[in-house]
């Protein structure tokens, strides 16, 4: 398999410098090694295709991880409803914060992408059952319901959104800026 600096034409030190800054996330493995998860490379990966398809630049790489940063400085991060200082108050707000983003540019291919990464998880085992089933209820509504779905403030939600198929639809650099200003 090719290194993930390969795959993106791009150095090591490039990589490391995009980890640092917060624009890739890392995961570690069974082996304790950090890596870049797949799933983040290949968004990378489509991001940077599209974008080399779009228009006549060469390298597409530096504007695209720009671009992801003033989209997370863009972010409108909204004092949500909750106000519980605990680390589950806290986590709780964050998961709002997210799912507000998310409902803020919701479309109908993120819906699709949504089902798609509810069915390999309920083929994996990965969700509870009960959770798939309100998942798929929910993902066959219309667009504005599922965005309202999204940002309820009530114990199921937050119990949803804790099970959400939405899981990294931001860009690394979005979610660490909710992660830091929200709660």
């Amino acid at each position: 398999m090719a290194s993930p600096g390969r795959a993106l034409g791009v150095s090591h030190t490039a990589l490391d410098r995009w980890v640092k800054a917060g624009d890739l996330p890392l995961a570690y493995s069974r082996e304790g090694r950090a890596e870049v998860p797949v799933p983040a490379l290949l968004d990378l990966y489509e991001a940077v295709e599209a974008e080399s398809t779009a228009g006549s630049r060469r390298f597409v790489l530096a504007p695209t991880m720009a671009s992801r940063r003033r989209a997370a400085q863009s972010l409108h991060i909204e004092e949500p409803g909750i106000h519980d200082d605990s680390s589950h108050g806290r986590a709780r707000a964050r998961s709002l914060a997210y799912h507000r983003a998310v409902a803020q540019r919701l479309r109908k291919p993120m819906v699709a992408e949504a089902r798609h990464v509810l069915l390999r998880w309920r083929e994996q085992g990965r969700i509870d059952q009960r959770y798939a089933d309100r998942w798929e209820h929910l993902l066959a509504r219309p667009v504005s319901e599922i965005r309202r779905a999204l940002v309820e403030e009530s114990q199921d939600a937050d119990d949803l959104r804790q099970n959400s198929p939405f899981a990294g639809v931001l860009s690394e650099p979005e979610r660490l800026r909710i992660m830091r200003e929200a709660a």
